[in-house]
């Protein structure tokens, strides 16, 4: 009897994580391990909201995509953070490919907006593109953020 209570309580606990935003499986066994001492009902527990569709990698990481690119980061950066958090690598490469084009685009917003204008030398060419790099932008994605000589 004691088991089911706290197989419920650990349920309740995931389901008040999940309403508060979407987690990856990896994260919320983290996340309840640090709560609970059973690692065998967390990963139960978190299997069965798999089950049921109530946990979603594929959400998780379309939602956290659609934030990132939001705060301006690049494809690169969104990557390595989705396989830290368990993400797996033929999902993070089919969603982060499915937008490939959008990458592009946003690496010549987040420069606009930084810089407001192109480089006038090699040198602020530099500087800019460390910065883009720093966001998580791909060589080529950096590449063609200059390649637009009609900024504002």
């Amino acid at each position: 009897m004691s088991e089911q209570i706290k197989m419920s309580d650990v349920r309740f606990a995931a389901m008040n994580l999940l309403a508060m935003r979407e987690h990856s499986a990896k994260e919320l066994i983290e996340k309840l391990g640090g709560k609970f001492p059973s690692p065998e009902i967390i990963v139960q527990v978190v299997a069965e909201l798999k089950e049921q569709n109530l946990q979603s990698d594929e959400r998780f990481a379309e939602a956290f995509i659609r934030m990132r690119q939001q705060q301006g980061k690049g494809s690169v950066l969104i990557r390595m953070e989705l396989r830290e958090r368990g993400i797996d690598a033929y999902l993070i490469s089919q969603l982060v490919e499915e937008s490939d084009f959008a990458w592009f685009a946003l690496a010549r917003d987040v420069r606009i907006k930084r810089f407001r204008q192109m480089p006038i030398d090699a040198r602020e060419k530099a500087r800019q593109m460390r910065f883009l790099h720093s966001r998580g932008f791909s060589s080529r994605q950096i590449q063609a953020a200059f390649n637009n000589e009609n900024d504002e």
